[in-house]
Formats: C-alpha cells, structure tokens, sequence
C-alpha cells in the first residue's frame, strides 16, 4: 500500500504540546490545559485513528495496520486514499504549532513533543501508589484514588473496533482492576473494612472470575464479624469458578479460607507502619510534579499577558 501526504511540517512550539493532553481513558479526547477545551473527533473512524496513533506514539505504524484498524477485512478500494483523507483532517483538528503526524515511507507516527496522556498519569499514580501501600497504606489510597478518577468510562470508548485498539483497552483494563484491587488491599490495611464492603461486593459481582477481589472481599467481611458471609463468599466464587472454567478456586483463596476457619491472627487488622524510603520518595515526586504543573500554568499566564499589551 502506498502512502502520500504532500503536508509541509508546521513549526514545533513546545508551549503547545505542554497544554495539550490526549485522553483515552474514557471518550476519545485531546483536551487543552491552556484554553480548558476539548477536541473530539466527529466520527468513530476519526476516534479509532487517534486512539491508536496516541496508544502507539513514537512507534511508526504501517498503513496497512491502519487499515485494517480502520475498515477490517473490508478495506474500501481506495483504502491508502481513504487513509490519507483521515490523516489529514485529523492533522487539521489537531492544535497548532506543532508537527503531531509525520508521513513515513510506509505509514504514519505521531510524536506527543512534551504532550502528556492520561494514560501516563495513571500508569504513575497508580504505581506509586502500589509501591507506597505496604509501608503507608493511607498514602497509597490518595495516590490510587487519584489514578483511578482518571477514568471517564471504559478505555478508548467508542473506538475499539479494530485489533490495536481492542487490545490496548483490555490492557488497560486490566491494570484498571489491578489498581482496584491494591485500593482495597490498602482500604483494609488502613482498617476501613466496613467502609469497602459494599464496593468489593459489587466488583466481585461485576468481575466474578478475579479471585483477587474474593479474596479481599472475604478479609473484610471476617473483620466485620461476619465469618458466615465470609465464607459464602468462598463457595460463591468456587461455583463460578468450576461453572465457568472448570477449576477450583486457586491456593491463595484456599488458603484464606483455612485461615478464616482457624481465626487465624494474620486476618486482624495490622496498624500501618511508618513511610520507607521508597514511599517518601513517591511522596516527594508527587509534590514535585504538582509544583511543575503549577509553575508551567502561571508562566503561560504571565506570557498571555505579556503578549496582550
């Protein structure tokens, strides 16, 4: 497949790609700090072209996998012509002042310049979070909640049709419901139990084959003093489990259903050991990041004002 685009480069001013960030968990969005507006693409093809263009930036694509992320098995005729045509009127929706698409012999790559996406936000926030939670869990929630608020509906919403993008939904996905899980894992170890009940019922009923979820769901019931529920939950997920899969609950649900039996100490609620190194640290970033955010804000302002005199 041949590709042309005969668009000259516009001029790179990195002020722009600071104001600009790329949404993609949720509706397909290019939001600007600057103005506090948001670029939405009309159409599901427009969305799906930069869905994965963003889900894959710096990485060339060739216009055959845009095709088929496009239009399938059923490529129109004109399917390079057709894809030029997409490229160029998302070119034009695109902010200006920077080069965002660049034509290759084989296909197209977009360059984020100093663009952020949520998606890098929350793959931060969340780690963070992860690796502050086994020495100060309460940190670890106001980390994780921020991450998980990212979230506006499912990932790259109204956009997966085609392989690339079905795939990067389930990825991240994925490390969605992996945050969930570490939340709740830290809702515990701050002793809030009786507060995530309700939560942990309800993603055990939407998500019923993670045994993640049980698992926790079982903790905090049993600190609740409800052994009984605690342990319906265990046969719960073992009937869907063998339903729907054929298996048995794995050792690690086994095992907290032993330790349910035997009051085992290991289930009480332990208090939360003071910050380590690595979660100060993960504190003092988050600081750092917030005070950049802010320090880029006010020069932008100060150079707004400097331009209307």
């Amino acid at each position: 497949m041949t590709v042309l685009d005969l668009a000259a480069p516009a001029p790179v001013r990195t002020e722009v790609t600071e104001a600009t960030e790329f949404r993609l968990l949720g509706p397909v969005v290019v939001y600007d700090r600057g103005t506090g507006t948001s670029i939405v693409p009309s159409g599901p093809k427009q969305r799906a072209l930069l869905a994965t263009l963003v889900a894959h930036a710096g990485e060339q694509l060739s216009a055959d996998r845009l095709a088929e992320e496009l239009w399938g098995d059923r490529p129109p005729a004109n399917a390079p012509s057709a894809l030029h045509t997409h490229v160029a009127r998302l070119r034009r929706l695109l902010p200006p002042g920077h080069e965002w698409i660049s034509t290759l012999p084989t296909g197209y790559l977009l360059s984020l310049g100093r663009a952020s996406t949520d998606v890098a936000r929350f793959t931060r926030l969340s780690g963070q979070g992860r690796a502050a939670a086994p020495q100060d869990p309460r940190y670890a929630t106001r980390l994780l909640d921020r991450a998980l608020a990212l979230w506006q509906g499912t990932a790259l919403q109204d956009s997966c049709h085609g392989p690339l993008c079905t795939a990067e939904a389930d990825r991240l996905e994925e490390q969605r419901l992996t945050a969930l899980e570490a939340l709740y894992e830290a809702g515990l170890n701050c002793g809030r139990h009786a507060e995530i009940v309700c939560d942990l019922e309800r993603f055990t009923a939407a998500h019923p084959l993670r045994e993640r979820l049980y698992d926790l769901l079982m903790v905090a019931l049993y600190r609740c003093g409800r052994q009984s529920e605690a342990l319906g939950v265990y046969e719960r997920a073992r009937r869907r489990l063998v339903g729907t899969l054929g298996v048995e609950p794995g050792p690690a649900l086994r095992c907290r259903l032993e330790a349910i039996l035997n009051h085992c100490p290991t289930l009480t609620a332990s208090r939360p050991r003071h910050p380590d190194l690595a979660a100060e640290v993960a504190r003092l970033q988050d600081r750092i990041d917030r005070l950049v955010r802010d320090q880029t804000d006010l020069l932008r302002r100060v150079q707004e004002q400097d331009a209307g005199r």
